[in-house]
């Protein structure tokens, strides 16, 4: 017998329990107008991003995003409005956000988190265009049926790697862990991970392919590999302002080389539950 996580999932069936009703809610409660977000939104894990963005007067509080458990913030990159949720940190926690941001107007999203290496690309701080996610965690089950792995649209990734192409920063392909235990990373893990080649362990990137793949939504992912798991000093360096300048040059290269209009072209997504 299967455990729980893998039975009765019945994937193809709809939600009973969907985001735009929640939403709807939410304002309702909040007395906040509908309003639709800004059509590239970025997942920011750590918050580095957003701790940046407000130091340097860059960013404002989106005031009728009415998520109950979340604040968004809008910024402009290369005459760009973005959106930006800081500390989703965790599969279920991307995945909520994820459905109630593509539910509000949301065209693109983008994560960049916090990783720890795996296979040595580079030295720390790097980042990884990741392709496919190792789906050890729980999110990914309730949209797709049991696999190893959640992937990334092909389509997707070589227009994301076209773009970066001109990025003042060097951005790797490649694959990943994604866990529910970083503290359980154990020696064996490790170097299991390895020998499957993988680059790095982080905690959000095969829930949200799943949902992409199961909901017909563009979403890219990025390992920003910071640290070996803390078994060195002076790890987790993360380069400047934490790591922000450097992901904030990876979203102008999205923006500069056409992603948006790309995706402008992308027929209506399925509906689905």
């Amino acid at each position: 017998m299967p455990p729980p996580i893998l039975r009765d999932k019945h994937h193809k069936a709809p939600s009973v329990f969907q985001a735009e009703n929640l939403l709807r809610e939410a304002r309702r409660q909040k007395q906040i107008a509908a309003d639709h977000v800004p059509e590239i939104l970025l997942l920011d894990p750590d918050g580095d991003i957003l701790r940046y963005l407000r130091a340097t007067g860059q960013a404002q509080p989106f005031p009728t995003w009415p998520c109950y458990h979340s604040e968004m913030f809008a910024f402009e990159r290369l005459g760009q409005r973005l959106g930006l949720i800081a500390c989703a940190v965790g599969a279920p926690y991307a995945v909520l956000l994820a459905e109630q941001l593509f539910a509000s107007g949301c065209r693109l999203l983008v994560s960049i988190t916090s990783s720890g290496q795996l296979k040595a690309l580079a030295e720390p701080p790097y980042y990884v265009l990741v392709e496919k996610a190792l789906r050890d965690e729980g999110t990914s089950y309730h949209y797709l049926p049991p696999a190893d792995f959640a992937h990334a649209d092909p389509a997707l990734l070589d227009a994301a790697e076209a773009a970066l192409s001109s990025a003042p920063v060097t951005v790797h392909r490649g694959d990943t862990w994604t866990t529910d235990a970083p503290f359980r990373e154990t020696a064996e893990v490790i170097a299991h991970g390895k020998a499957r080649g993988l680059a790095a362990i982080e905690m959000e990137c095969a829930a949200l392919y799943a949902f992409a793949t199961a909901k017909d939504r563009p979403v890219l992912c990025f390992a920003h590999v910071t640290n070996t798991m803390a078994v060195t000093d002076r790890d987790f360096e993360k380069g400047d302002a934490q790591g922000a300048v450097e992901s904030l040059y990876l979203i102008d290269a999205l923006v500069a080389h056409g992603l948006p209009r790309l995706l402008a072209h992308r027929s209506e997504p399925k509906q689905s539950g």
